[in-house]
């Protein structure tokens, strides 16, 4: 998607043309989905201040786009260049002298980046524990070992020893640990599991996306059906590769993209309209606006100690409340 793009120590400026896929979102929504580090409430105001045209001309945050608009795109580069700690409330699920657990909300980042210096999980980390943090990622990214998508939720591990951190990558490395998701796809999967075998890379239309492409790096998942509702699949999804957007990328490319995953062709919410198959405007407030993913899961061997860990958070809210809607239009 991207046609031109000229950097500088103080604009970003980048000049994107609207994809298929990409259809009918709001500007502001679709700026959020090529600019993911910055906010949706930055970008809106972006687009007010007329940082942002749309063929040559200025725009509304609203404006519907189309297929082959040219979106051109002035905006500042924001760089953290020292973390501030923040009392951020954490669900810690495990804690103790060298690693932590956390069930991470959707919509919260990882760690700070453009347009991104405050509220990510890095933060709220430097906080809680009071600068004892590993520091192998740097001053930026304290005790981060992995990473979740901002609006994907559920668990997260944290190192507060460099040892602890070290051990931890390289059974990530090695492909030792165990995650477990859970997601909500569109329409009925036709068996009940199966594996998906795909490489990835980064989509060379839009540089926010991933893609499935030959040449790509190996990348694999293991589905399995849960339950089935008239127009979506509940699914337990197991990746055994850790590329960006793995699952959402494999999903999409069995046709059956994760609900409310507008980048992946989800949707950008679900409605109980929707739900119950019913015709309307759209006009119901969401059950869900983020795609509908959650780390549920995960098992590795305690860096220090070697005993087994299990760990398990259940989903949160607007994941729960879609899943209710699902089981009793079923019903």
């Amino acid at each position: 998607m991207i046609c031109h793009m000229d950097r500088s120590d103080e604009l970003i400026v980048e000049e994107l043309i609207v994809a298929d896929e990409a259809a009918r979102l709001r500007l502001d929504k679709f700026l959020s989905l090529a600019f993911r580090d910055y906010s949706r409430s930055f970008l809106a105001r972006a687009i007010r201040e007329g940082r942002v045209t749309l063929g040559g001309r200025p725009a509304k945050p609203s404006l519907l786009v189309a297929p082959g608009d040219r979106v051109r795109v002035e905006i500042p580069v924001l760089v953290a260049d020292h973390l501030e700690p923040e009392a951020i409330p954490l669900e810690i699920l495990y804690e103790d002298e060298d690693i932590l657990a956390i069930n991470k909300p959707a919509d919260m980042v990882v760690h700070p980046s453009r347009g991104c210096a405050r509220g990510t999980l890095a933060n709220a980390l430097l906080h809680h524990c009071r600068s004892r943090l590993s520091d192998i990622n740097g001053p930026l990214r304290p005790g981060i070992v992995h990473r979740l998508d901002r609006d994907t939720s559920g668990i997260i591990l944290a190192a507060k020893s460099n040892a602890a951190h070290s051990r931890l990558a390289a059974q990530f490395q090695e492909r030792r640990v165990r995650k477990e998701y859970l997601a909500v796809v569109r329409g009925a999967m036709e068996h009940d599991s199966g594996e998906v075998d795909m490489p990835i890379a980064r989509d060379p239309r839009m540089r926010a996306r991933m893609c499935v492409r030959t040449g790509g790096r190996k990348a694999i998942s293991r589905w399995f059906v849960e339950e089935r509702f008239a127009r979506f699949t509940l699914v337990r999804v197991e990746p055994h590769t850790g590329r960006t957007h793995q699952i959402r990328v494999h999903m999409s490319a069995l046709r059956h993209p994760i609900a409310a995953d507008a980048l992946y062709g989800g949707g950008e919410a679900v409605t109980m309209e929707e739900v119950a198959g019913r015709r309307g405007r759209g006009s119901e407030e969401p059950l869900i606006s983020r795609q509908a993913l959650h780390a549920r899961r995960i098992r590795f061997a305690h860096p220090i100690t070697g005993i087994e860990m299990d760990l398990r958070a259940e989903p949160p809210e607007d994941f729960q409340r879609l899943l209710k809607a699902l089981r009793e239009a079923g019903r």
